[in-house]
């Protein structure tokens, strides 16, 4: 028998209230002022006047410089730049900045292009705007420019003349720019991006729709919008006004944004529209392409250690993954990091033991041993420094005093394969598969629920994922009888069918298609079902006549002995933009032909 996951009553999707609160306050939280820098470094505040794509802006930076280091004892450098939000002095940025410098590296900590004091408007870690802004500090640590007061960094080790030996880290919109920059400055010697994106435009918008070689350029139609995130980074960017009321001109925007670039504030007007071309090559949704490392990577050549976190809805593990494949199938040094915290859970808080960016525990947490290798392997040049595995992941099981990370040569492949029998269940074989017709129906208000967006960074109230009776399908395994350690990203095979979708599927607009979500859930023996790191997959249908491929996010979770596994797929999720229309789908299979599959990538094999 069929049942409902948590009990609900169907509710309307979040009031922006959560997300306009969040803007206000989350960069408030991240500029609480800074403890003194490690004794023996010195900090001094710079201004840079660089060219940011054809317009001038002045960059907020400080610099730190260890004791000991000058022009005849110089040290590689180590920059840093914000998340969303944050500045120079957020209580991570300067932190790593501090972490470095206590461990003999310069560091240039600055406030990306539109936050803190540093000018121009938001333009999403474009290449050509932030990436080239960037490349002017790089001439400063290189010795080809001065800082605007006159100051030089003659203390920075040398490749060749104006040729820093450098490092980038940062975290989220502190990651991107790191390969942004790469991509077209090749005087970067090391990169250390940390839960960031692959592909905004499946970030944002996201479509699961085809295989994960290369998240979002499969899904030839427009995906989901994930709006409670979208909306929440929006007002964040249009409230730095209010944060610094004496930002310089050239922080205002265009297109109706104040301080969000012309193209960026089209492309989020097209969002809220609620309405999609047929094309994803539509210019307002190109832009998020192009400010994407799917979009330049091939132009990136250092050593890359990415880091991603497991509790991320907004930047998933098949991001890190994404751009780990492409790198790698380039030749270039790349290995990945799956950690336990992500943008929706630890963020602020991480599990024990794990790194913290606001603490700066490097020598203490797996994660910054390896970064501090990584550096040290490719600044230092010391080849006892261990690059470590292609992949390491944290296991949140492993509390028996084992080592909480294992690792493998590469992403897994796919493992297992279960099957959904038309009755609901979630069955080992096709042959096992019965037959049976089952169907849901989507209304007009959002009746699933798997998060309040940002209550992992806030501290919001975020009750448990539900699916509203009847606006839902579920196949549920029998109990197992031996745990299952899921490492990667579950694949499935859908077919469904529904009249009212098949009316409008040649529609020119694109928000017209069937929308989907899909999810999986651990049950346990007392019937409790929890939604794993509250992942899911959302899918606009571009073919409801045919079946569809569906790669939903990577987990990292040990499905006990005695639990369930459930995979469910909903009509809607109060996260997320949903159906236009009222529409009934229903899923059917026959004996021994099963109605679609679920395919696993199993530790172990």
């Amino acid at each position: 028998m069929e049942v409902v996951v948590s009990p609900a009553r169907p509710r309307l999707r979040t009031p922006l209230v959560l997300a306009l609160g969040a803007a206000l306050a989350l960069p408030l939280a991240l500029t609480a002022p800074r403890p003194a820098v490690a004794a023996g470094a010195s900090v001094t505040p710079l201004k840079f006047t660089v060219d940011a794509g054809g317009k001038r802006c002045t960059i907020d930076a400080d610099l730190y410089r260890p004791a000991g280091v000058d022009a005849a004892h110089p040290a590689p450098a180590v920059m840093t730049t914000n998340g969303f939000g944050g500045s120079k002095t957020d209580g991570s940025t300067d932190t790593i900045a501090e972490a470095f410098a206590a461990r003999g590296y310069v560091a240039l900590a600055y406030s990306g292009l539109g936050f803190g004091k540093t000018g121009c408007p938001i333009s999403l870690d474009a290449p050509a705007i932030d990436g080239r802004a960037a490349s002017g500090l790089i001439d400063f640590l290189g010795g080809k420019r001065a800082a605007d007061d006159g100051t030089r960094a003659g203390f920075v080790t040398l490749d060749r003349a104006g040729d820093p030996r450098l490092g980038m880290i940062g975290g989220s919109y502190g990651g991107a720019i790191q390969l942004a920059t790469a991509s077209r400055d090749p005087r970067i010697d090391a990169l250390v991006p940390l839960v960031t994106w692959h592909d905004l435009g499946y970030s944002l918008v996201p479509n699961t729709v085809g295989g994960a070689q290369d998240v979002g350029a499969a899904a030839r139609t427009p995906g989901v919008y994930k709006y409670q995130w979208t909306n929440a980074f929006f007002l964040i960017g249009e409230a730095q006004g209010l944060l610094h009321p004496s930002l310089d001109q050239s922080r205002l925007g265009g297109a109706g944004c104040t301080h969000f670039v012309a193209r960026a504030c089209d492309m989020k007007r097209l969002f809220d529209s609620a309405r999609f071309p047929k094309a994803r090559t539509d210019k307002r949704l190109r832009y998020a392409r192009q400010v994407s490392p799917a979009s330049y990577l091939d132009t990136v050549r250092a050593p890359t250690l990415l880091i991603q976190g497991q509790a991320d809805t907004l930047f998933t593990l098949n991001e890190a993954e994404a751009t780990y494949r492409r790198l790698t199938a380039r030749g270039v040094t790349a290995r990945m990091i799956w950690q336990s915290w992500g943008h929706s859970d630890g963020i602020n808080a991480p599990a024990p033991g794990e790194l913290d960016l606001a603490k700066g525990n490097l020598e203490t947490s797996y994660v910054g041993r390896r970064v501090l290798a990584w550096f040290d392997r490719y600044l230092r040049h010391d080849t006892r420094a261990a690059a470590g595995p292609a992949l390491a992941y944290y296991r949140d099981w492993a509390t028996d005093g084992g080592h909480p990370y294992a690792s493998a040569d590469g992403p897994p492949a796919t493992g297992r394969t279960l099957y959904l029998s038309g009755d609901g269940k979630l069955v080992g074989t096709p042959a096992a598969a019965g037959a049976g017709s089952r169907s849901y129906l989507n209304l007009p208000v959002a009746t699933s629920h798997s998060e309040n967006s940002l209550a992992g960074m806030t501290g919001q109230p975020n009750p448990a994922p539900y699916d509203g009776k009847g606006t839902y399908l579920g196949w549920t395994s029998n109990p197992l009888a031996a745990p299952l350690d899921v490492v990667g990203s579950p694949e499935a095979t859908l077919k469904v069918t529904s009249s009212a979708a098949e009316r409008v599927q040649g529609s020119s607009d694109a928000a017209n298609k069937l929308v989907l979500f899909a999810k999986i859930y651990d049950v346990a023996p007392d019937g409790t079902a929890s939604l794993v790191h509250r992942l899911i997959a959302p899918v606009r249908v571009p073919d409801v006549r045919r079946p569809f491929e569906v790669t939903l996010p990577g987990i990292v979770h040990r499905f006990a002995e005695g639990h369930r596994l459930r995979f469910v797929v909903a009509a809607s999720d109060d996260a997320y933009y949903g159906n236009t229309g009222t529409k009934r789908v229903t899923v059917s299979g026959t004996a021994g032909t099963p109605a679609g599959t679920l395919r696993l990538p199993v530790d172990g094999g």
